[in-house]
């Protein structure tokens, strides 16, 4: 007297699992080998497990469920370079409309509060050179990237975020004046005569 199909399809569901898991170094070791990086291939490991597990059943009888998580693997390596090589392109285009951003006129430039060449200072160092290296000598985002050792887009994103925190220093040393863009600045630091 046969089992019924879904014990018997339990079972199967079972060992496949049990084959999976003694596999784990094994599928590990395939993708780092083609990401790169160890904990980039156990987070792609854990999320594959995750939906594999919940997609045993699709398994054919003559499917070795080992080289059918393969497949899956591979794909998820796939997904990821696929998403990386959006997410440079975004970066690399955002580099490209940092550079083409106009400047500032110079009366503009030399008249903006002073305060913010000390404010600069106390930034991170890698943002404090950004903001150096682009606003203040002019060079191009490209040229910085070079200059760092990093691509184009990541230098946007560290000009950006540059920005962004000088901003953040500007508006509480200065207050409201920073609302204004600091031109003819009233606030305390300029009064005493900062440079």
């Amino acid at each position: 007297m046969s089992q019924h199909p879904h014990v018997e399809h339990a079972a199967d569901t079972a060992a496949a699992t049990r084959a999976l898991v003694e596999n784990h170094r094994a599928f590990l070791a395939f993708l780092e080998k083609r990401v790169g990086s160890r904990a980039l291939a156990e987070d792609l490991l854990q999320e594959a497990f995750a939906r594999g597990l919940d997609r045993l059943s699709e398994l054919r009888e003559d499917e070795s469920a080992v080289a059918w998580f393969y497949r899956l693997l591979r794909n998820a390596v796939i997904d990821h370079w696929r998403r990386t090589e959006v997410k440079t392109r975004r970066l690399e285009a955002f580099a490209t409309e940092l550079e083409g951003a106009a400047e500032a006129p110079p009366d503009v430039a030399a008249a903006a509060c002073q305060c913010i060449n000390e404010l600069a200072v106390a930034l991170k160092p890698e943002y404090a050179e950004a903001l150096r290296r682009i606003e203040v000598d002019g060079a191009s985002v490209k040229d910085f990237a070079a200059e760092q050792g990093i691509s184009p887009g990541n230098a946007a994103v560290r000009v950006f975020r540059a920005r962004d925190a000088l901003r953040k220093q500007v508006q509480r040393s200065c207050g409201t004046c920073a609302d204004h863009g600091c031109l003819d600045c009233t606030c305390e630091k300029s009064a005493t005569g900062c440079s």
